[in-house]
């Protein structure tokens, strides 16, 4: 991580994750995506101190997070997203590396184009997305959707990146910061630069606290700006890409490198 955030971050105050979940799980929320290097960012974060804590586990305040994305054979779940359409679905299945738990997790949209997360906690993880996986899919895209998802599902990306999270001490706001992003897929790996942060906040209205501080500081969202999307487009293993090459641009994505 970057010294100057890590240095700012102890002003904030400590947050179990318990408490985490008790002001904020954030399932159904707004989000705003921000991509900014660090000597833009900090001036913000420090600032962020004062209305929101830290999530603190055994004294770490950073926490790696492994992710394979799942995709059909048309990977409607990068297309639908390209092309902007509301319903659209994205699964994954997340490894919460530090903590050592694992969870299915599927992705959607609603007509307020409100982010709904639907988790599924997986005991055997290197299974993936299995019949049981398969069976919760169907259930979170046909409850909001009204219709079957009945797609075959594969890994497609994984992912690796540090993330720190800040609820409002107020509750119902959280943000999360996520640094030192790598994407694998096929035999090609990119690296974002190390002092290069993606910035999500989460609130009922997507106009939080970090949105007004941001924007005061004349820091503005990204759109286009999902990790999946950009990943899948940085890796080329998509033929469009065009809605996301601002944010590919602004993430200054290092040289493709070949993998063994």
């Amino acid at each position: 991580m970057d010294p100057r955030i890590k240095a700012t971050l102890d002003l904030f105050t400590p947050l179990s994750l318990d408490e985490l979940n008790a002001k904020a799980a954030m399932l159904e929320r707004l989000d705003n995506k921000y991509i900014l290097p660090a000597s833009r960012f900090r001036p913000a974060l420090e600032a962020f101190a004062a209305h929101f804590d830290v999530l603190q586990i055994d004294g770490k305040r950073a926490f790696t997070y492994a992710t394979t994305y799942y995709d059909d054979p048309a990977l409607h779940g990068y297309y639908d997203h390209h092309q902007g359409r509301r319903k659209r679905c994205k699964v994954r299945v997340r490894n919460y590396v530090d903590a050592g738990f694992s969870y299915l997790e599927v992705k959607l949209k609603d007509k307020r184009q409100v982010t709904i997360k639907k988790r599924l906690k997986l005991d055997t993880p290197e299974n993936g997305v299995d019949e049981n996986g398969m069976a919760f899919v169907e259930t979170c895209h046909s409850d909001l959707y009204e219709e079957p998802f009945d797609k075959p599902l594969a890994p497609v990306i994984g992912m690796e990146y540090e993330r720190i999270t800040l609820v409002a001490k107020q509750g119902g706001e959280r943000m999360t910061i996520d640094t030192a992003l790598q994407f694998a897929a096929a035999n090609v790996t990119r690296v974002v630069r190390p002092d290069m942060f993606v910035i999500e906040t989460k609130s009922a209205r997507g106009n939080g606290i970090a949105d007004k501080i941001l924007r005061s500081m004349h820091m503005h969202p990204t759109s286009r700006c999902s990790k999946y999307c950009i990943g899948m487009a940085a890796t080329g293993q998509v033929a469009r890409r065009n809605r996301f090459l601002p944010a590919l641009r602004r993430l200054d994505l290092l040289a493709p490198a070949q993998t063994d």
